[in-house]
């Protein structure tokens, strides 16, 4: 018999290991589920799809000793809706102590699995952080019962999609996935497009409304005025449906959240008698009986008329008068006790068996005030009373830390109660975000111990679908998935803060394989950090005071008839409380007095959005798009928002120049600050240009007007001008 030198037979037995191998690759895995429950199987079809992707069959199976188990334990270490995964050669368990936990457990092994493969599942205990996590959602419901942000192309735009069962479907699906449990829907004055109210039937509207008259540019910011005639006069009639099929029509979309954990919440601000028409004599007078009782009766009938409506909330503040004259906070709390809590509490009689949620926004009144007058409703067993406190104003790309809840004396006069955090994002409208360690360090910041939960979106923008885009494939995708990066990291590391930003680079090597994944993450972390670090210096805390990718506010706070801040408004307006920065103005009483800071000055800053945008730029260089339409865009807002950083690190430095000169009366500070706002304004051109490649514009918007960049681009040139102005 001829032998083999030993290399050769080690060879023969390496090859026929692989055959062996190849010839028995796991192409088939069982799954043990016996529980029959929506949230169960749309886990179960998430890692039917998962394992899809790896070539993987899943199959159901009777035998607890199946390749995957779900299952409900009484364990001491997982709390409600959280969940561990336990590995070993023979299972993988998903053990929760109940149905919203497992089905978690059941979305991250399915995650897993799509990113790392079955063999590699990493064992995991997650409980959530925050206890609700969830949208701020603007709902433009029609015409006659407006919300906020009606007055915008965003309004306008969606009120159709709304109504449609299939967006609802698919929103509360990405959410689920995103971690999210419940849904604000916030109005103005919702009830006649949802209810029929006793003795207010006739009240109760048919069909949906738009308008189409000539909008005007700006209305009141505290939601005045979206009734009048040059609005409802003429209107179109986008769906022809009756009150009960709109009845119909939510109690499916809460039924639907529900089978994903997600429950709903309806926010009004007061006082609005938006859709009434004047009917039984109701008023938007606080000392209108007829309207106390109608709203008292509205509040009771939407627990009676949705049974799977968890909560009510309310603002006091917005428009409470008498004799259109302001009232006091007192007036105020005894008007929505009448109203609100009775309501919720007429309701929670009824329904003993029920739990409600009775959230009060700590708007323009005190937390003890509202405290001592609503003690009925905090007393009563099956409601829960919570607080609702904007956390960081309008601009949570500001500073991971914020100030207003102190300066308030709010977690002191809340007295261990609790309250939802919110969290208002009305910075990004255009462009997708996606810097992880700013949410992390932002969520890890917030008074854990007082926190129920938080709610994360816009009062100038409403997050349904995609109008902005020029690429008709993309057109008309949910806002939460064309922003996906954005919306994730808010909902999963606000359920686990914990996660690191290697599972946040798989998540973008998954969604898009064919480019450098860490490249890709540091470039978007790096120019998502000029939102924060630009608005941490020009703090313009309020929505109407500050809208970054126009670098406009209302005409008021900007100082001017445009509402474009200009060079001027960056020197006088202030920074974030928290941000560490140091105004111009004290900036430039430092150098005249030759002293020193701790602070970040403003150059300092400057250096900062250079070297960001810099470094996002340079990471750009050897990514490419692929045949991802996608990831084109994904590139291009990066790029564009890069470019926009370097507009603001010019525009810091020449308004800093420019004072500097005002002071000293120096003309090679003015010569720096006129080069300066130059270059600046060349960016803003290579900013809009890129920005227009992918995107429409002008914008419509309700609380900073027409976004135009082309009309922009020339306020951006008058500031040279400013610059080149000699002293008198």
């Amino acid at each position: 018999m001829k032998s083999h030198p030993p290399n050769r037979l080690v060879y023969l037995f390496l090859l026929l290991l692989t055959i062996v191998s190849c010839s028995h690759k796991t192409t088939e895995v069982s799954i043990f589920a016996p529980i029959t429950n929506p949230e169960i199987e749309f886990a179960v079809d998430e890692l039917d799809q998962a394992l899809a992707s790896r070539g993987v069959t899943l199959k159901k199976s009777d035998d607890p000793g199946a390749t995957i188990a779900l299952s409900i334990i009484e364990s001491d270490t997982i709390r409600h809706e959280g969940f561990e995964i336990a590995s070993s050669q023979e299972q993988i368990q998903v053990s929760g102590i109940d149905l919203e936990g497992l089905m978690y457990g059941g979305l991250e092994l399915a995650e897993q699995i799509r990113l790392y493969g079955i063999k590699n599942v990493k064992p995991t205990l997650q409980n959530p952080y925050m206890e609700m996590r969830g949208p701020k959602f603007n709902i433009p419901l029609d015409v006659r019962t407006p919300s906020y942000s009606d007055a915008s192309d965003a309004g306008q735009n969606n009120i159709p999609i709304m109504w449609d069962i299939d967006f609802w479907k698919e929103y509360i699906d990405t959410m689920a996935r995103y971690r999210y449990n419940y849904i604000s829907l916030w109005s103005l004055h919702p009830f006649p497009s949802l209810v029929k109210v006793p003795g207010y039937e006739d009240i109760a509207l048919d069909d949906i409304k738009r308008s189409t008259g000539e909008w005007k540019e700006l209305y009141n910011l505290n939601g005045i005025g979206m009734g009048d005639a040059h609005i409802l006069d003429s209107t179109e009639t986008v769906k022809k449906i009756t009150i009960d099929e709109k009845i119909d029509f939510w109690k499916s979309v809460m039924a639907y959240g529900k089978q994903r954990n997600i429950d709903f919440h309806l926010i009004t601000w007061n006082i609005f008698d938006y859709g009434t028409e004047g009917k039984y004599g109701i008023t938007d007078e606080m000392d209108n009986e007829v309207t106390k009782d109608y709203y008292r009766k509205s509040i009771k009938q939407l627990f009676v008329t949705y049974p799977d409506l968890v909560g009510i909330g309310l603002t006091t503040g917005e428009n409470m008068k008498i004799d259109g004259k302001r009232t006091s906070a007192a007036e105020r709390e005894n008007w929505a006790y009448d109203t609100y809590a009775q309501g919720i509490l007429d309701a929670a009689k009824e329904m003993p068996d029920r739990q409600f949620t009775f959230i009060h926004r700590q708007h323009q009144t005190g937390a003890k005030e509202i405290a001592e007058k609503f003690k009925p409703v905090i007393d009563t067993k099956n409601v829960e009373f919570l607080y609702c406190f904007k956390y960081a104003k309008a601009h949570i790309y500001s500073a991971t830390e914020q100030p207003y809840h102190e300066q308030d004396n709010f977690i002191e006069d809340i007295q261990g109660m609790k309250t939802i955090w919110g969290l208002r994002n009305d910075d990004t409208y255009y462009f997708r975000w996606g810097a992880p360690d700013f949410v992390r360090e932002f969520i890890g910041n917030m008074p854990h111990e007082v926190a129920k939960g938080i709610y994360f979106g816009s009062d100038q923008w409403i997050w349904g679908r995609d109008f902005l885009t020029k690429d008709s494939e993309l057109s008309g995708e949910l806002e939460i998935k064309k922003h996906w990066y954005q919306w994730l990291l808010w909902g999963r590391l606000s359920y686990n803060p914990e996660i690191n930003n290697e599972r946040f680079k798989a998540l973008l090597a998954d969604r898009f394989p064919n480019t450098d994944a860490e490249k890709l993450q540091s470039a978007w972390q790096q120019a998502s950090m000029v939102y924060p670090v630009t608005t941490g210096f020009h703090w313009g805390r309020l929505d109407f005071q500050w809208y970054i990718e126009g670098c406009l506010s209302h005409p008021k706070p900007a100082e001017n008839e445009t509402g474009f801040n200009d060079v001027n408004r960056f020197i006088s307006l202030g920074i974030h409380p928290k941000s560490g920065n140091q105004t111009i103005p004290d900036y430039v009483q430092m150098m005249i007095s030759d002293s020193t800071t701790t602070l970040t000055t403003p150059l300092q800053v400057s250096l900062k959005l250079h070297e960001l945008s810099d470094g996002a730029l340079k990471e750009l260089e050897t990514l490419t798009e692929g045949t991802s339409k996608e990831l084109a865009h994904t590139l291009n807002d990066i790029k564009t928002v890069s470019y926009l950083g370097k507009y603001y690190a010019h525009k810091i430095a020449g308004s800093t120049y420019l004072a500097l000169y005002r002071e000293t009366k120096d003309t090679a500070e003015q010569k720096k600050a006129v080069d300066e706002l130059t270059t600046a304004f060349d960016f803003w051109k290579e900013y809009t240009a890129q920005a227009l490649q992918r995107n429409t514009n002008p914008l419509w918007t309700n609380r900073v007007g027409h976004v135009d960049w082309k009309q922009i681009t020339e306020w951006v040139a008058e500031d040279i001008e400013i610059a080149n102005e000699k002293l008198h």
